[in-house]
């Protein structure tokens, strides 16, 4: 006789640690991801976990003190995650996920660590993903801290794309930075004037170079593009005054003037010229195209990391809460339990929790996705180079034409053999999961954080609250803005999700949860397939 209905269901006992946490997002394997999570954990929970404890909070200017992080980060390794080895990192291939774990542990503890962490790659994401190979060996190369022997600083970078008001966080598509030809002697490279203000500019108050967005102003330059400006050009390089903000002030933050001239060579992606007109190969939005859709995931991960550390301080204060009364004794109900006695307050933590979990799984499954993808996406634009097919519309066109073939294959269960076919496929997938984590992660996680920081009572608006919760509701407010608001977000997946690639993916996922619930009757999986269709 079956008896296993009878037997007594073990029950989780502690939160997850490192050793499951590997499993569910799939880096168990990874040696090198799992030293990393180490390294940068050990700089969150020291260096930045100590600022903040200080008030280093309560201040706007970029101060000595928190320049001290910029060398933790570098002795951590930190620094080095974004680059290839033969630039001087130590992680082969797409580093995704390697960046969405370092910006997961700082988050942990403060938000504004991981921005200004991230905000050096950013920096770069536009020269890594379309800038020349001279480009980018050599950026590269130059932010990579200094090996042993060496006598040189690395550099820091700041992402110029933010104008000034009233374009400030509305619209990227209109740029008020320009750029015009102001020498360009026969035989010989094109010099340019770009002139460039900013606005909410992260790292400007150290960075030795900026990759600015701007529009031609010229009838001999065609379009917009993005152009890398250093601060030892001629012209000006004002660093401009620190932003007054209300979160993330571990990070620093300054409002730019840059007027500078610089040789044409520094065209990110570089350029052709075509009857005396200078035509960039990509312009500024095909380049924030591909860097968005990729660290939008690790700022939704960033929510995640913040719902996920209130959970223990939660519990700790809940359960003490009426500990050291002269009634409560000890061994008592309300002296082990707390708070934790009605099924209000255990229910609304394990909201909090699941929401944490949940997101967190969807962002490294988008970040892992974006490993796989990268490769491909490369060998796409090398088949396109050698096919002479053009970008925007050309290359969209060209994909179009692969969506029976990849439908077939979804329909089939099969890989497919062609890697344009593969990429028509990722892609499709890439399209949504970005938008998805990026709304619900930051969206409703802010939401979450609001819950979180009330299950502290009176304590969750002060200063010295357990695990930071008050400073991370605040910064959750700026990460469901930062890098697109939710409106951009769901416009995006209003898009992307009714592409019949997905659609057909989608379809596959739901038969899938239905296979599971016939194996594993009990799990929920064949109500959330009814709930997907």
């Amino acid at each position: 006789m079956d008896t296993s209905v009878n037997t007594p269901r073990e029950l989780l006992r502690t939160l997850p640690g490192d050793d499951v946490r590997q499993i569910l997002w799939r880096f168990a394997d990874r040696f090198d991801l799992r030293m990393v999570v180490q390294s940068t954990r050990a700089v969150a929970r020291g260096p930045v976990a100590r600022l903040v404890a200080a008030g280093a909070r309560n201040s706007h200017e970029w101060t000595p003190e928190k320049n001290r992080l910029l060398k933790a980060f570098d002795e951590a390794g930190i620094t080095s995650v974004f680059m290839d080895p033969h630039q001087g990192g130590y992680i082969e291939g797409p580093k995704n996920l390697a960046l969405a774990l370092v910006a997961f542990e700082l988050a942990w503890v403060d938000a504004g660590a991981a921005t200004g962490s991230l905000a050096g790659c950013l920096a770069l994401s536009p020269i890594h993903e379309r800038g020349t190979q001279q480009q980018r060996d050599y950026y590269m190369a130059k932010c990579v801290p200094a090996q042993p022997g060496e006598d040189r600083q690395p550099w820091r970078g700041a992402f110029a794309l933010t104008e000034p008001i009233p374009y400030v966080g509305v619209e990227t598509g209109l740029l008020g930075g320009k750029v015009r030809v102001i020498e360009w002697e026969p035989g010989q490279e094109p010099v340019l004037q770009v002139d460039k203000r900013g606005r909410f500019i992260t790292n400007m108050g150290f960075a030795n170079f900026v990759t600015a967005a701007v529009d031609s102003a010229d009838p001999r330059i065609k379009g917009t593009m993005m152009v890398i400006l250093e601060e030892s050009d001629a012209g000006t390089y004002d660093r401009g005054t620190p932003t007054r903000k209300l979160v993330h002030q571990l990070s620093s933050t300054n409002d730019p003037v840059l007027s500078l001239r610089v040789p044409a060579s520094r065209i990110i992606g570089g350029y052709a010229v075509k009857d005396g007109v200078i035509v960039p190969r990509y312009s500024h939005g095909e380049i924030i195209e591909a860097v968005f859709r990729r660290t939008r995931v690790t700022v939704g991960l960033m929510t995640s990391a913040k719902l996920l550390s209130a959970v223990e301080p939660i519990l700790r204060y809940q359960r003490t809460r009426f500990r050291g009364g002269e009634t409560v004794a000890p061994g008592s109900p309300r002296y082990e339990l707390g708070l934790q006695q009605r099924e209000d307050v255990l229910h609304r933590l394990i909201d909090v929790w699941a929401t944490g979990e949940a997101s967190a799984s969807l962002g490294s499954a988008a970040a892992r996705l974006f490993d796989e993808l990268d490769p491909i996406e490369r060998r796409k634009d090398e088949i396109f180079a050698e096919q002479s097919v053009g970008g925007g519309s050309a290359q969209f066109k060209a994909l179009r034409r692969l969506q029976k073939d990849a439908l077939d294959c979804v329909h089939q269960s099969v890989e497919p053999e062609n890697p344009l076919v593969k990429y028509v496929l990722l892609d499709s997938l890439a399209n949504v999961l970005c938008p998805a984590t990026k709304l619900w992660n930051t969206g409703h996680g802010a939401t979450m954080m609001r819950e979180a920081v009330s299950l502290m009572g009176g304590y969750g608006i002060t200063e010295d609250c357990p695990g930071f919760l008050g400073h991370k509701w605040m910064d959750a407010q700026l990460e469901a803005t930062y890098e697109g608001p939710e409106a951009v977000q769901r416009r995006q997946l209003s898009v992307t999700m009714t592409n019949d690639v997905f659609l057909a993916q989608f379809d596959q996922w739901v038969a899938q949860m239905r296979e599971i619930a016939v194996r594993r009757p009990g799990t929920g999986a064949c109500t959330l397939a009814s709930a997907m269709q």
